[in-house]
């Protein structure tokens, strides 16, 4: 089985259902899978061969999804790169993962024109749009004229994405996935959810991120379901797809959730379509969770804990178990197996911290170009993730920190999540992270940094207060940094 080969079951059996719905572009799974194919037998008739690694820097779009599921099609390795880098950001993607050609949107010519200089393994710019620079080739120029599939031999072994971690730890590092893991993702999906070709789903979160791009558009895809894509996330205009699409599953970063809480008169847009929601690529503060579900009249939520490198895969709290361990990241499912271990590897305590291992079909064949760096978090087919995580007795995980994030104050160890959690309590308070910084006298001190609601002005002292009535002294934060808003990773 292939990725694509849902596409192409659904272009023969419901080729008259709407796939996709893009700002005023309509199309039918029969339309969307011969746009595939277009960009497909494209890049067959330019040379490009089975294996070939091609690159994308494109936003949420329909032309996103005709490229690639076309560069899948005609059998080669999709790279999508994060839209929001610089010129020479890309270029280090573009050099290591020694990609021959790049899509990229019309906005981006000249971002990803400057990231090319210099680089002789692009063999072809292809830009979404009407404009280009230079020697770019516009993608309507480019595609082909046959809307037949093409004759590709693709096995489920083959090399499907190389996914580009956030680079939080160092320069980014490729993921390798092939068709096999990525189809166990959506799998997976599929059966978590309760899906079926019923559902209506709304693209919003970026995606060349694996989360936004396997768990739900590669499903929504092998499925059948409606694909409203959105170019990027407004709150406003995500409230009004739910209410005119009917959007039935949902899926956002906490940021997001946090967001549309802040909409003006919100009540007016009818959102009861939504029976389920999922958050996950960063922790969900329990009173974010609990408003959301106000917000959706629901408590049909699910937290999807899991990593790039996992696919991603990893832990997931269902709905009925948010009742009892709401604030927990979830436990291993039917089909992955997780643990929590010490230094030596042994498995810890309940209540103890150690790191948060993985193991299932999803898993990444490993770093691309990197069998050092690979060796390192795959071992005896365990995933090392890099996370710190408690266990419970029942086996729920609850993520506290990274690894290499933790802060060590006066010998304490200090996880951030746990210290976020009771500053996202704060009723003026919109955002938070928290930091270590360099202490002369206790090694690291705990720093926040807060993004305060909109009209409000925190009192520093009266937040140190807040703090100390439910954190241990030496967690309380002791520089508090107010800003405008929090940088974030493309993982949100």
């Amino acid at each position: 089985m292939r990725i694509f080969d849902g596409l192409e079951r659904n272009a023969r059996n419901n080729q008259d259902k709407t796939a996709i719905i893009f700002e005023d572009n309509v199309y039918t799974y029969q339309q969307y899978n011969e746009r595939v194919n277009q960009v497909a037998n494209a890049l067959i008739n330019f040379g490009a061969k089975k294996g070939d690694n091609i690159a994308m820097m494109m936003k949420n779009s329909d032309q996103f999804a005709f490229v690639y599921y076309g560069i899948l099609k005609a059998g080669c390795v999709a790279v999508p790169i994060n839209f929001r880098l610089t010129a020479s950001e890309a270029s280090y993607i573009l050099n290591d993962s020694d990609s021959i050609l790049v899509f990229a949107d019309e906005d981006l010519s000249e971002t990803i024109q400057k990231a090319c200089e210099g680089n002789e393994k692009i063999r072809l710019q292809v830009i979404a749009g009407s404009a280009k620079r230079g020697d770019q080739v516009l993608l309507s120029e480019f595609q082909s004229a046959l809307t037949e599939n093409p004759d590709v031999d693709v096995e489920e072994s083959d090399d499907a994405e190389i996914l580009y971690t956030s680079g939080t730890t160092g320069l980014p590092k490729g993921v390798v996935l092939d068709h096999h893991r990525v189809i166990h993702v959506a799998l997976g999906t599929m059966i978590m959810f309760k899906m079926g070709t019923e559902d209506r789903l709304l693209h919003i979160a970026p995606m060349f991120h694996c989360a936004q791009l396997n768990l739900f558009f590669v499903t929504g895809t092998m499925l059948g379901c409606l694909n409203v894509i959105r170019k990027e996330f407004d709150p406003l205009q995500t409230l009004k797809d739910i209410d005119e699409h009917k959007i039935s599953l949902f899926f956002g970063v906490p940021t997001m959730y946090n967001f549309l809480l802040q909409v003006p008169n919100r009540e007016r847009f009818d959102v009861s379509s939504v029976k389920r929601c999922g958050y996950g690529a960063a922790p969900m503060p329990v009173s974010l969770l609990k408003q959301s579900m106000k917000l959706f009249s629901t408590d049909q939520f699910y937290n999807m804990c899991g990593q790039t490198e996992g696919g991603p895969g990893g832990v997931y709290l269902l709905p009925d178990e948010h009742k009892t361990k709401m604030g927990a990241s979830g436990k291993a499912n039917y089909i992955t197996d997780v643990r929590v271990v010490d230094d030596s590897g042994k498995d810890v305590k309940p209540g103890e911290v150690g790191e948060f291992m993985i193991k299932c079909e999803s898993v990444m064949k490993g770093y691309y170009k990197k069998p050092e760096e690979t060796a390192k978090v795959l071992k005896d087919g365990w995933l090392y993730t890099g996370d710190l995580a408690r266990i419970d007795e029942d086996g729920y995980i609850t993520l506290v920190d990274r690894k290499k994030d933790m802060i060590i104050s006066g010998g304490e160890n200090i996880y951030s999540t746990e210290v976020e959690q009771v500053i996202y309590k704060h009723p003026e308070i919109l955002e938070a992270a928290v930091i270590g910084v360099p202490h002369e006298v206790w090694g690291e001190a705990v720093a926040a940094v807060i993004v305060p609601k909109e009209g409000k002005k925190i009192d520093v002292e009266e937040f140190r207060q807040f703090c100390r009535q439910k954190l241990a002294g030496y967690k309380v934060p002791r520089m508090v940094f107010e800003v405008d808003h929090l940088p974030r990773n493309a993982s949100g």
